[in-house]
């Protein structure tokens, strides 16, 4: 980059030039949360060094001495990267585990703090590598939006085998427990905010990749899906659940949505992030009775079929009540 030499600091990012990585190693980790044209959006880079297919991961990079907090560090390195500038960012969570970036042979901790942004999308312009990618590539299996995904059953059945698996009763059925907890099995109700608690069930019955550590390989048509560097799809999976649960009590989804819309984008995006299909007319009753929306003159046009009316969100609405949310209703649970 411009020619001048970096070193490499944690989780293999560049460290800026007469900076000192920070002795605790302390990362930062940006889950960039786009909604474009009805499917959901996460910016990604592509990380050297990793195990074959795993090379996608998260804009992320070490807190140096330059930056004066974690989140002015976390916009530096995003803009670094990307040329994404971010505005709403919200911090997500503070992954410590041993083993995040290979150094477990070393006995250390490698801290990184996540950040969940929600931006529009943009053609990333800084590396050639950062790309724009549905997240449902990483979490297939989390996209009812078209039915019960295909890929549940194959999963399905690992999991029920691993359940089955230890000698005592006791440890089985808890496991069977935690089946119908978080993927519904055996009588259990499906949650979508069960993001993380999935993927940790899988990474604990060793049926993803990242469950073999850093040197974990992708595995063509798996149907947990594509891997990430390091545990990225780990802090992506966190960050869906809290999307999913943060729309329901907070406006949120207006952060991605442009100026103007129509009522069937904005539902488009709600799905799109929520992983499941909802009732036009009660999605539309639930935002005229939350007041979230206003209408505009204007009206689309260019497009085949009846010209809809464009609306913006009122953000006078932030005002007059606590939790001006979507409460989401299913059209049906597949």
């Amino acid at each position: 980059m411009s020619g001048v030499e970096n070193v490499r600091g944690t989780e293999g990012r560049e460290v800026p030039p007469g900076a000192v990585e920070n002795p605790s190693s302390v990362g930062l980790v940006a889950v960039i949360v786009a909604a474009t044209e009805g499917e959901p959006r996460a910016l990604t880079v592509r990380v050297p060094g990793q195990a074959p297919g795993r090379d996608d991961g998260l804009p992320a990079g070490p807190l140096v001495s330059e930056h004066a907090t974690l989140e002015r560090g976390l916009r530096a390195w995003v803009e670094r990267q990307t040329h994404q500038r971010l505005g709403y960012v919200e911090q997500l969570y503070t992954f410590g585990d041993r083993d995040r970036s290979g150094d477990a042979a070393a006995g250390a901790h490698t801290l990184s703090v996540a950040y969940l942004a929600l931006v529009r999308e943009e053609r990333p312009a800084g590396l050639a590598e950062a790309a724009w990618q549905n997240w449902y590539r990483y979490l297939p299996y989390e996209d009812f939006r078209q039915g019960r995904p295909p890929q549940l059953d194959a999963i399905a059945a690992r999991l029920e085998a691993w359940a089955a698996e230890p000698a005592e009763a006791k440890l089985r059925r808890l496991r069977a427990d935690r089946l119908g907890l978080t993927f519904g099995l055996g009588g259990g109700t499906w949650s979508d905010e069960r993001v993380l608690e999935r993927y940790e069930l899988l990474f604990e019955a060793g049926l993803i990749p990242e469950a073999q550590g850093n040197a974990g390989q992708a595995v063509p048509g798996d149907p947990t899906g594509v891997p990430m560097a390091f545990d990225h799809r780990r802090v992506l999976a966190t960050a869906i659940g809290r999307m999913r649960g943060k729309i329901k009590y907070r406006p949120v989804v207006f952060e991605l949505m442009p100026p103007a819309f129509t009522l069937l984008q904005l539902q488009r995006s709600v799905e799109a992030l929520a992983g499941t299909p909802l009732h036009k007319q009660n999605f539309r009753r639930l935002v005229a009775q939350q007041g979230l929306v206003e209408e505009t003159e204007d009206v689309t046009s260019g497009t085949a079929g009846r010209p809809a009316r464009l609306v913006r969100f009122r953000r006078e609405v932030l005002l007059e009540r606590p939790a001006p949310g979507l409460r989401l209703t299913p059209s049906r649970r597949p």
